[in-house]
């Protein structure tokens, strides 16, 4: 039988439908699409797709386990590599790692490795959850600081080993930005909170409501009898431009926005958290971040949704997928248009006080793009003369976030670079002995997986370390 050429695509709901609620858009595979799929693979020998994993999932092997009909089998191998794995189904930038160098995709398009994935997870967490066998301890004692992808990852790989994990998390609940960054219409917080359950059930304790840095320093988790930290603290330090009006009511954060609705529920009516709810919408930034806050926006009753970008489409560094959705749902995108200013009117009985005013317009300038960057993107310049006023109610800064300098600033030793990310050896261990960190914490943000794989290197480097000391 031939293969097909094309990926088989993911059911979803209907645009007009799911712009307004926050269940999930992607559906899901069923088994016979799952089984078709799965087809498609070619079992290549070098297997280039696992090279294009950062945490080298056996792909070739799971899917292969999935064509037999093997499908716990399957989950099998994936867990060997992958302690998130129906996160990662959902959430990783498949087109830009394994699927890259998938074989298939050299003359068709390739395999659907992420959806399988998903499919493979969902089906296994469908079933009536196996307690998982404890490793039995070993006398160590590990402190992971941040429950985001790298922090699960470095404690659930040190468990397996018998290791005696805490993780230590600052807000209310387990899962970093999985739980406060990523919406519920892309990825479940059931989902998210059973993969924190699983890790419980291997014994990783873990404490929320501790700051680390303010209630809690690194150099006490070492009187406590923690023998190594690693600081998987994430990047959640927003970014803004420091234009004119950025301190005006209606103005926000990605971080704040998605925050506010992901976490504290501010879509719900008798939420206790206020939110924008209704009026002109104006996301700036053009990544994931920026398609997430656009996409909720609308979700929580926005009338228009725009997305502000300085570049082009063609630069556009969010996934092609979630531009898809975005669109497909109403998002309007304004390219090659930067802003300069945020207009409001301010308090009547106050006119000089900006911080009370609140947002009724942006004014932007049109850019074209001249010659590339140090990065090899085309430079926007701006065009004179060509300024503009948006009229918003609402303005979201999604243009990057940087790591919280609480720890920097509270740990004696610790080096980190210019943009306050921690300076990390090739294990991941920092300028302090004992101390590890890996994910959004070092490189400022970037992706779940790649935080999982510095999660997974830190776990390695930490025992051996451990290990190394014992004898």
């Amino acid at each position: 039988m031939p293969l097909e050429p094309k990926k088989h695509e993911m059911p979803v709901q209907p645009a007009q439908v799911r712009a307004r609620n926050f269940s999930e858009v992607a559906l899901g595979y069923t088994h016979d699409i799952a089984l078709a799929e799965a087809k498609r693979c070619l079992n290549c020998k070098n297997a280039p797709c696992v090279q294009g994993c950062p945490v080298n999932v056996d792909i070739p092997s799971f899917i292969a386990k999935l064509k037999e009909g093997d499908e716990e089998g399957s989950y099998r191998i994936i867990s060997l590599s992958s302690s998130l794995p129906a996160v990662c189904g959902r959430v990783c930038p498949q087109e830009k790692q394994c699927e890259s160098r998938c074989t298939m995709g050299v003359k068709f398009e390739p395999v659907g490795i992420g959806r399988l994935e998903r499919y493979v997870a969902d089906t296994h967490n469908a079933k009536p959850e196996a307690l998982p066998d404890v490793p039995a301890r070993n006398n160590h004692k590990v402190a992971v600081v941040g429950s985001g992808p790298s922090g699960l990852t470095c404690a659930g790989d040190l468990a397996k080993k018998g290791y005696e994990v805490t993780v230590f998390e600052a807000l209310h609940t387990a899962g970093g930005v999985l739980v406060y960054g990523i919406p519920e219409f892309r990825l479940p917080k059931s989902i998210v909170a059973r993969e924190v359950d699983s890790l419980r059930q291997l014994g990783v304790n873990i404490m929320t409501n501790v700051i680390i840095g303010k209630t809690l320093t690194v150099d006490e988790l070492f009187e406590q009898g923690y023998e190594a930290v690693f600081i998987g603290s994430g990047a959640g330090l927003p970014n803004f431009m420091n234009i004119p009006g950025e301190s005006l009511k209606g103005v926000y954060s990605a971080n704040e926005f998605l925050t506010r609705s992901n976490l504290m529920k501010a879509w719900k009516n008798d939420s206790d958290t206020p939110l924008m709810k209704g009026g002109k919408v104006a996301v700036v930034g053009g990544g994931n971040v920026a398609m997430d806050a656009a996409r909720t926006a609308l979700r929580l009753g926005a009338e228009k949704v725009y997305i502000v970008y300085r570049r082009s489409m063609d630069e556009l560094p969010a996934r092609k997928e979630e531009v898809e959705h975005a669109e497909e749902e109403g998002v309007e995108f304004r390219l090659l248009n930067n802003p300069v200013e945020i207009l409001g009117y301010n308090n009547p009985e106050n006119p000089r006080d900006e911080k009370n005013g609140f947002v009724t317009g942006m004014r932007c300038i049109r850019m074209k793009l001249g010659e590339p960057d140090a990065k090899g993107r085309r430079r926007p310049v701006a065009i004179d003369g060509s300024e503009f006023v948006i009229e918003v109610d609402t303005v979201i800064m999604a243009i990057g976030t940087s790591p919280n300098p609480l720890i920097k600033n509270t740990t004696d030793g610790l080096e980190v670079n210019e943009h306050g990310g921690i300076i990390v050896s090739e294990d991941g261990l920092t300028s302090r002995a004992g101390v590890y960190a890996g994910g959004d914490a070092v490189t400022g943000a970037a992706t779940v997986i790649s935080a999982m794989g510095a999660g997974k290197l830190a776990a390695k480097s930490i025992d051996g370390y451990l290990t190394g000391l014992k004898r």
